[in-house]
């Protein structure tokens, strides 16, 4: 799933430092490079994109100023070196803050809660997810980021102040809650099961009882949970 963007920004440093981490992300396709509002208002009269990389403090026309022209905004990361201006943006829709200067980390965070907003296209069956193009994210462990496809992740089970994530293949041990592992992954595919564990509901092979088993695991499922489950038998 490729998102074309394009970054609004003054300062070419700024510029750079975006571009080199958009190029480090499979599905990030920069169009434009606008350095004032005026030149994005025009690209974006005949270019339509999924994502803006928006500086707030630029001349001619403000950031936010800016946002206010488009009938139809897409969605805005806000790059900005001013904390003093986050409450605006949030009430404006804004999908993330990267106050500068911001880690690959921190802008790894932002695309995510981008990718996994993005509308299914109309051309895929409403009802086939499987056949879709497989979302994926990128995992903090061992001091390197880690690209998971969300269709190899089998349960999420948290271990004290860690996180497993176990996959097809092999298992991503990450510092970190459950909860913290929940906003990177889609609510719609996966179902949470026991405060401890989060299962991914097209890797079910049968639930028996108190638990749910997925190819050679078994998962228990706590009581605050078995409503929850129970609607996925009806």
């Amino acid at each position: 799933m490729s998102i074309k963007c394009i970054i609004v920004d003054d300062e070419s440093v700024a510029h750079d430092i975006i571009r080199k981490y958009c190029s480090l992300h499979p599905n990030l396709q920069v169009m434009r490079d606008c350095y004032d509002a005026i030149e994005a208002i025009e690209y974006l009269h005949g270019n339509p994109v999924d994502l803006i990389f928006l500086d707030l403090n630029m001349p001619k026309l403000r950031g936010f100023e800016f946002l206010k022209t488009l009938p139809h905004p897409p969605k805005v990361i806000v790059t900005t070196a001013y904390q003093e201006y986050a409450l605006e943006g949030y009430e404006l829709n804004i999908v993330d803050y990267l106050l500068k200067p911001f880690s690959f980390e921190r802008f790894l965070k932002a695309i995510n809660k981008v990718t996994l907003d993005v509308p299914k296209s109309a051309a895929n069956p409403p009802n086939d997810t499987l056949l879709r193009k497989p979302g994926r994210t990128f995992l903090r462990a061992n001091n390197k980021d880690i690209q998971v496809a969300f269709e190899d992740i089998l349960f999420v089970e948290a271990s004290g102040n860690y996180t497993k994530i176990i996959l097809k293949e092999e298992v991503i041990t990450l510092r970190g809650t459950l909860s913290s592992i929940m906003e990177h992954i889609p609510n719609e595919d996966f179902i949470q099961v026991h405060r401890s564990f989060i299962v991914a509901k097209r890797h079910i092979k049968s639930i028996e009882g108190n638990e749910v088993f997925i190819g050679s695991y078994s998962v228990p499922i706590g009581k605050s949970h078995k409503s929850q489950v129970n609607q996925l038998l009806k």
